[in-house]
């Protein structure tokens, strides 16, 4: 009975020692001062003219 106990002791006081310093930590990070954000310039712009462009070929390729 004393060796059970020791062995439960001893497993109770690793799993302690292996979780113990997740939960002292358990706390968020705090929120950053400005979310960082990708910037949406002339790309968007060029984008949406290829696209007008190829759909203006495609309506005049069908025409023919």
């Amino acid at each position: 009975m004393k060796r059970f106990l020791f062995a439960s002791f001893i497993i109770l006081l690793a799993l302690l020692i292996v979780f113990l310093p997740d939960l002292a930590n358990a706390q968020p990070p705090p929120p950053p001062e400005k979310p960082d954000q990708a910037p949406i310039d002339g790309g968007l712009g060029i984008l949406a003219a290829v696209g007008g462009a190829y759909a203006i070929k495609k309506m005049r390729d069908r025409k023919k």
